[in-house]
């Protein structure tokens, strides 16, 4: 059969190694299989099948130090999940037969107990029983933290083939944010990471929840999963119907020819593979210092990061010589290592280095300050009404009360000017039209703070390029915020007295689980603001992925979601918001809103503020195309996520509702969520429409900076 696309040139600098325990991992795997009932009789395999896929090779090129023991657990373990796979797509997806999937995999959790002692149903199926077996032989020899982390990533493997399903019935495929969130979930990465973890060494709990360890673990993810994609391209979509890859959903989305969204997907995958080596070389470095790890527990890390490498290159290895996937004319031989023999020039290596960094130093290339002229504003899907509310006149005059109390216009960052330009009240009044005035009120002061923070980071401590003091500052805005009763700081500046104030306000009737729901919100936004000022005193142009998943946390969208929940209640149970359909839903919101921002901040950020965190200028720089060309791009990116949006409300949301069988409050409850949701929507394009903030004429004479008259304020600051 003729190949639909050339397989690219891969980035491939590490040399993948073999383990010598190959032979004994094999023979395990094989009896193993067996004994669960996999193989003869199952319908779905025989040895043949087993032997032509070897998983063992496969094992034995992603974990090539372990010993003989664990090599043969983790080859039974992917024995077990390709077979899952297998046995998933002939019973259920082939079938088309939901009810009977989702029966299948709700029974799979109960095979997998924190308490290794808990008792466990028999086993009705292969895939039942080599999951209790396989549990019970893995579980003793790794901490509770460990065993909660890989169960999570197991569930939301087996759980999201549902999701692939539910493509399939409706013939829908994703948009790329959101098949790259789903991968993760359905493709198994992160569960091949917690076994690496079981092969080198655990993560300390203390930083294994961290943003550094989180993205080497989805850099790893990505990377694995759209090279999957690549090799098996031909087997989803071609043979079997699949609609869940990644060179599909491009070729779908930039209405290209599949060998153009091959390439594609191969730059995206290089580009995750360097931001995985720049977080460990600079981010995982810090994480270990701040959370005072001991060299044993740095090795650990350490150990950890160096297996989810050789994970990459064995990985691929793997690929070129499973039976599994199109492989045919792939390079066997990485480019990447210098050559033993005879027969490369030297200026074919150069040539290859030459090309290597020039595609590294280009996230390192962009000159601040380029004039690009205001702002293009594009045709932008918006399929709700705007309503405001009517208490808006009263909330401005509030907001700019407030302001001046707590002294955000006495910093030399804002004044009355950027605050009338601003009129943060006028979004607060699309936000939540139905607010009461001191609701409403709230909900604009909130804004007002998260803007103003925003601007300061980068101003103040952008301009001193002082990241030292930028975390200390985070640290003290995180004390302003007491969950049990415990003393807030005495505050030092405007950040610190709002946020004491709004704090004290919001929190007023709120349960221990809120407040520390609530704070972990805004963490999260403070700490994003400072891996902002990371990239830019780095000059480094972030990597697509990684800016659109910390773009909702600079825009403070942990922050809105929260307060927009807490508005409905204990109605909802807390596992339907923590449901895939849900956070889907939420995702789409967000990323709509952020990236509407981006299109409308472009000039006063790339022009006046020599910023880099611009979603346009990111497709800029990665595709190295001119601004009309990205902005057509992230239109469509905006587009499709709000396309998405309405597509979980009226397809997986109702089916959400009855797998948890809610009631008729808890369904109003949603309904109400939704409709916040929406209104949030409609308002903030109402309100980029609206302000001056974006526009030209006002940008052209308060262009971004210090005000004249005033020098910045920044306190003496000390955790004491």
């Amino acid at each position: 059969m003729t190949q639909p696309f050339e397989l690219p040139h891969f980035y491939m600098p590490y040399p993948a190694r073999l383990n010598p325990h190959l032979d004994e991992a094999r023979a395990h795997s094989t009896r193993w299989a067996r004994e669960m009932g996999m193989l003869e009789g199952s319908g779905i395999w025989d040895q043949a099948d087993l032997e032509a896929h070897d998983y063992g090779l496969l094992c034995a090129y992603t974990h090539p130090d372990c010993d003989g023991p664990a090599l043969s657990l983790i080859t039974d373990w992917y024995v077990w999940v390709f077979f899952f796979d297998d046995h998933f797509l002939d019973m259920f997806k082939r079938t088309q037969d939901r009810a009977a999937g989702k029966a299948h995999l709700d029974r799979l959790p109960l095979f997998m107990p924190l308490d290794p002692g808990a008792p466990v149903p028999e086993p009705e199926n292969p895939v039942e029983a080599g999951l209790k077996d396989l549990w019970a032989r893995t579980v003793p020899a790794m901490s509770a933290d460990w065993r909660r982390r890989f169960s999570v990533a197991t569930e939301h493997l087996l759980n999201e083939s549902m999701w692939e399903l539910s493509n399939i019935n409706e013939g829908r495929i994703a948009n790329p944010v959101e098949y790259i969130e789903m991968r993760r979930k359905v493709g198994g990465a992160p569960w091949s990471a917690g076994l690496v973890e079981y092969a080198t060494a655990e993560v300390p709990a203390a930083v294994a929840g961290t943003r550094p360890l989180r993205v080497l673990m989805e850099t790893f993810s990505d990377a694995v999963h759209l090279r999957n994609d690549l090799f098996s391209y031909q087997r989803e979509v071609e043979e079997e119907g699949e609609n869940s890859n990644g060179v599909l959903v491009l070729e779908t989305f930039f209405r290209c020819t599949t060998q153009e969204a091959a390439d594609i997907v191969n730059d995206v995958l290089t580009s995750r593979l360097h931001q995985f080596e720049h977080t460990a070389l600079t981010e995982v470095p810090a994480v270990a210092l701040e959370q005072g790890l001991t060299p044993a527990e740095v090795a650990a890390v350490a150990a950890y990061t160096k297996g989810l490498q050789d994970w990459q290159s064995g990985g691929h290895e793997w690929h070129l010589r499973s039976s599994r996937y199109m492989n045919k004319g792939a390079r066997t031989g990485s480019p990447w290592q210098v050559p033993s023999g005879l027969g490369t020039s030297a200026a074919d290596i150069g040539a290859l280095l030459a090309s290597a960094a020039q595609d590294r130093l280009r996230s390192y290339s962009h000159v601040p300050f380029q004039k690009v002229g205001p702002s293009r504003i594009p045709d932008l899907y918006m399929p709700f009404a705007l309503q405001l509310s009517p208490h808006l006149d009263q909330a401005r005059g509030h907001l700019a009360d407030w302001c001046h109390r707590m002294g955000i216009l006495q910093e030399g960052v804002w004044d009355e000017d950027k605050l009338a330009a601003y009129d943060l009240a006028l979004c607060s009044a699309g936000l939540d039209p139905d607010a009461t005035p001191e609701a409403l009120d709230l909900s604009a002061h909130w804004l007002a703070w998260g803007t103003y923070g925003d601007d300061y980071y980068p101003l103040v401590y952008g301009h001193r390029r002082d990241l030292a003091a930028a975390r200390l500052t985070t640290a003290r805005l995180s004390q302003c915020m007491p969950v049990e009763g415990e003393a807030a700081v005495v505050p030092g500046n405007a950040m610190e007295r709002a946020l004491i104030d709004l704090w004290t306000r919001t929190t007023a009737t709120m349960t221990t689980d809120q407040r520390r729901t609530l704070k972990s919100a805004v963490d999260t936004m403070t700490e994003s603001w400072v891996w902002e000022l990371s990239n830019q005193l780095q000059n480094r142009v972030p990597d697509p992925v990684d800016y659109l998943e910390m773009r909702r946390a600079t825009f403070g969208s942990d922050l809105t979601l929260s307060l927009c929940r807490m508005g409905q209640g204990p109605a909802v149970p807390a596992e339907v918001y923590a449901s895939g359909p849900v956070r889907s839903l939420e995702n789409a919101a967000i990323d709509y809103a952020c990236l509407l921002n981006d299109v409308f901040s472009y000039q006063k950020e790339i022009e006046y503020e020599g910023e880099i965190h611009n979603a346009v200028l990111v497709v800029q720089n990665f595709f190295g195309v001119d601004y009309p060309s990205a902005l057509t791009v992230v239109q469509d990116l905006i587009n499709q996520r709000m396309r998405q949006f309405e597509h979980v409300v009226a397809h997986e949301l109702p089916v959400l509702y009855d797998d948890f069988a809610l009631s008729e409050e808890s369904r109003t409850a949603m309904a109400a969520y939704v409709q916040d949701l929406r209104n949030w929507l409609a308002g903030i394009l109402n309100w980029h429409r609206c302000v001056d903030r974006y526009k030209a004429e006002w940008l052209g004479r308060r262009a971004h900076g210090f005000l004249p008259d005033r020098p910045p304020a920044v306190p003496a600051l000390s955790l004491g």
